[in-house]
């Protein structure tokens, strides 16, 4: 009896995320959106901020530059490693777009479907990881807009919904692992060492 009760809870859970999926996707979109959101997506379109970050970093706050340079490629590292070793490949989970039963019912944005399984979303891993360990290590001397990192992340997240690569669920897991492991690396790096404000006054910045 317990075994079909929990079956039962996991395909009502399947059916509201595939609902929610389809309202995301297919309902709540408009032709700015379309073009915005595989934008969004695309990796290659943030290295340039990701290049500007670490330079500044590094510029700014030498040694400890150094050393939270390393401790952000670890969180990035951790985050991916965990998503798709721990989970993708345990869960298997096929993508919307990759389902032959839902696939017909995806409005794709991106050229083909990725590769891989669905949960969780190592994008939603990696970018929350990412704004996790921003926020945590710059909070000290930029304050409030270190929330511009969650938005940023948030928007990286949402948009692998609406191109149709990734179920709610695949972000919603994705996303608190990346919170968890980038909390982590933050407060590691507070507690070792820690910004307050610039430790050497800038006399370049990027």
């Amino acid at each position: 009896m317990l075994i079909f009760l929990q079956i039962s809870i996991l395909e009502r859970l399947k059916e509201w995320d595939q609902w929610l999926f389809i309202q995301l996707n297919s309902v709540l979109t408009n032709s700015f959106f379309d073009v915005l959101m595989p934008f969004l997506r695309n990796g290659v379109n943030w290295a340039p901020l990701y290049l500007f970050l670490l330079v500044f970093v590094l510029l700014n706050f030498k040694a400890k530059g150094g050393w939270w340079v390393l401790l952000f490629i670890v969180t990035v590292s951790l985050t991916d490693m965990t998503g798709t070793y721990l989970f993708k490949h345990n869960f298997e989970r096929l993508r919307p777009c990759g389902d032959p039963d839902f696939y017909y019912r995806v409005r794709l944005l991106v050229s083909q479907c990725s590769g891989g399984y669905s949960f969780t979303s190592n994008h939603a891993a990696n970018h929350f990881g990412m704004a996790t360990f921003i926020f945590i290590t710059f909070y000290p001397f930029i304050k409030k807009w270190a929330w511009m990192a969650f938005a940023w992340a948030g928007l990286i997240a949402y948009a692998q919904i609406y191109v149709g690569v990734h179920y709610p669920a695949d972000i919603l897991a994705g996303s608190l692992i990346g919170l968890l492991i980038g909390t982590l690396t933050g407060k590691l790096f507070n507690n070792r060492y820690g910004f307050t404000i610039f430790d050497n006054q800038p006399t370049i910045s990027p």
